[in-house]
Formats: structure tokens, C-alpha cells, sequence
């Protein structure tokens, strides 16, 4: 993958973690007592932080498994493996990437599993 359009992908799934992270400290005065007994950070270290135990009890499931697909495309852009599809390995269009920065399947891979789980 082009290192810019990769560039702008991981900007996406660090903006996406940042969104969620901002929208559960307005929601939740749970999470926000968590987030300010941390040491002194701005939202974007902290979006770039692993979440600890405490942060992942203040999550809805939805948000939660968002926040996991998401580590897990930083983790693959790091390991140079963002943008191929975790079952056949091929690359994941870049208009997918463009609708869900943190997909794992190209779309033919993802429509098999879905057809499978019916």
C-alpha cells in the first residue's frame, strides 16, 4: 500500500479510537473519573494508550469491540500487514479501507463468513 494513502488510513483509525474515547468522557462520569485520575495527557496520548481494565469496564460492547478492531489495524500497520485481508491475504480495497479504516477481510472473505454464520 502507498505509505500515504497508509498515512491516512492510520490518521482515520487514531481519529475513529479519539472519537470514541471523547464521546464515552461526555457520556460516562464513570470513565471520566478514570480518565482524570490518569496522569496528565491530551486525548490523543490517551487515544494512543492500550486501554487498561478500568477503561474497558466503563465501555458498551459495541464501542468495546470497535476499539479492539481498531488496536488491531494499528497493530497490523505496525507489524507492515494494515490493508491485507486476514483470511486470504489479499489487499483490501482501498474504498473499503476508505468505509471501515479498520476492516479484516477483503469484501469477498467478509461475505463468505457472513453467508457462513446464517
Amino acid at each position: 500500500m502507498e505509505k500515504l494513502m497508509e498515512k491516512r488510513f492510520l490518521e482515520l483509525l487514531v481519529q475513529a479510537k479519539e472519537d470514541i474515547m471523547s464521546s464515552l468522557i461526555s457520556e460516562s462520569k464513570e470513565f471520566e473519573a478514570i480518565v482524570d485520575d490518569m496522569d496528565p495527557k491530551d486525548l490523543a496520548d490517551l487515544a494512543a494508550d492500550d486501554i487498561d481494565k478500568k477503561t474497558l469496564e466503563a465501555l458498551n460492547q459495541k464501542d468495546l469491540r470497535k476499539l479492539r478492531l481498531i488496536d488491531s489495524a494499528l497493530s497490523r500497520a505496525k507489524n507492515g500487514r494494515y490493508g491485507l485481508c486476514m483470511r486470504c491475504g489479499s489487499r483490501i480495497p482501498e474504498e473499503r479501507l476508505v468505509a471501515i479504516p479498520y476492516a479484516l477481510m477483503c469484501i469477498d472473505c467478509k461475505s463468505s463468513e457472513e453467508r457462513k454464520l446464517r
